[in-house]
């Protein structure tokens, strides 16, 4: 069996090594992968937001499956061009992805649908949102509404930042069109969450939730990245606050989008805070998170194609998907500097038996040799019984593994062993 998978990153270099360990999988296709990922998959020099290249190696190859990761080209409707040409895919149509796509689309979703989140107002002229920022509650969350690789949202701890926010975004156009139109929403206190789902439209089946650390700095300081690192489960999700989310979150979402007309088919990410007044929706992705996807896959028992093509196919409730036990810990290696101003073309080197372990986010190969070619070169995944081995072994791995500026933090996990106690 042949499958295409659309993506270059750390998250893709997941999900085919997580493909790969079903025996009826011959070939993988990444588009356009990277240098790591080109030693578990065969690389194709083809953007993942150039659709009709994309459709045109389909047409060429005939891939039995297909999986469309990122979120840009869900959003532009690469579902539904390998659809039309008769690729099964996994991920939700431009109609569905929208969840990800609009954050003006999902805040009002939920409003209308009685999903729980944080209050908030939309504004399409920066004149209006300044005046509103003069009596506004502070701090504050700005928001671009469209995609804006994982940088558009702001948390303001004053005034002044909250307006200089919306300049960036609405006036100098920083995040281009996707900032043209914003929205600025009441700041939400308690633990965050992470909990991807699989979904055909009709079952939901929560994956374990997850933990992510976007700072770049220890003690969840400095600017926000796309994440240093994560941990899987997260201990502040229990059993409780799970049968709630189901009831209150997962099933009214899905069941929304199905009013809407919008059926959504694939993972959707639910980014929750656990406030005093119960869980709510920080935001929606329309895929896997990354790097949650690289704690969170490690720990499925379940052939990861199955439970996809079930997605696909409409008949989820009738796989039993099972997860481990155990806890993993992914502790993200970056170019120093990241994510402002890096070098790269670096030699990255580590022995052998670590490669299971590794995913490839920000590399290239040249002369048989694996360079750093981005901010966020690779992460390390370790899954033990109990979560300190699991952070511990992740950080033993990190230390085997070399590259002239490599940057990481030391803190990973530290707050979820805090909370575990």
């Amino acid at each position: 069996m042949d499958i295409l998978v659309v993506g270059g990153g750390g998250r893709e270099h997941a999900i085919i090594k997580k493909l790969r360990e079903n025996k009826e999988v011959d070939r993988i296709y990444a588009l356009p992968g990277n240098g790591g990922i080109a030693r578990d998959a065969e690389c194709v020099p083809v953007k993942a937001t150039d659709i009709e290249g994309i459709t045109a190696f389909a047409k060429k190859v005939r891939p039995d499956y297909a999986v469309v990761a990122p979120d840009d080209p869900l959003v532009m409707g690469c579902v539904d061009a390998l659809t039309n040409i008769g690729i099964p895919c996994f991920g939700p149509d431009a109609k569905a992805a929208v969840i990800e796509g609009s954050k003006v689309f999902s805040k009002n979703l939920m409003k209308k649908y009685g999903i729980p989140t944080a209050r908030y107002h939309v504004f399409e002229d920066a004149e209006d949102a300044l005046y509103y920022l003069e009596t506004a509650p502070i701090p504050t969350v700005i928001k671009a509404d469209g995609l804006a690789l994982g940088k558009g949202v702001i948390i303001a701890e004053t005034r002044g930042d909250a307006k200089d926010a919306v300049k960036a975004m609405m006036q100098d156009l920083k995040f281009g069109k996707s900032g043209a139109r914003i929205v600025i929403e009441e700041y939400l206190e308690g633990p965050e969450v992470t909990v991807l789902s699989f979904t055909d439209g009709k079952t939901v089946v929560p994956m374990i939730s997850s933990m992510d650390h976007k700072r770049a700095g220890d003690g969840d300081t400095g600017l926000n990245t796309g994440g240093m690192g994560t941990i899987a489960p997260n201990p502040y999700y229990t059993d409780e606050v799970a049968a709630r989310c189901m009831e209150e979150i997962f099933l009214p979402t899905i069941r929304a989008m199905n009013e809407e007309g919008r059926t959504f088919k694939g993972c959707l990410y639910f980014g929750l805070m656990l406030t005093k007044d119960g869980p709510k929706v920080i935001e929606y992705n329309c895929r896997f998170g990354d790097p949650e996807a690289q704690v969170v896959l490690p720990l499925l028992e379940t052939d990861l194609l199955t439970v996809m093509k079930a997605v696909t196919e409409e008949r989820l409730s009738e796989v039993d998907v099972k997860w481990s036990d155990g806890y993993a810990c992914c502790v993200i290696a970056a170019s120093d500097g990241y994510p402002v101003s890096y070098e790269k073309g670096y030699e990255i080197t580590m022995p052998d038996e670590l490669w299971p372990y590794v995913y490839i986010a920000g590399a290239a190969e040249e002369d048989g040799k694996l360079l750093t070619s981005g901010g966020r070169v690779l992460g390390v995944t370790a899954v033990r019984p109990e979560l300190r081995e699991a952070i511990d072994a992740s950080y033993d791995m990190l230390d085997q593994i070399d590259f002239a500026n490599k940057y990481y933090r030391v803190d990973i996990g530290q707050r979820a062993l805090r909370a575990g106690k």
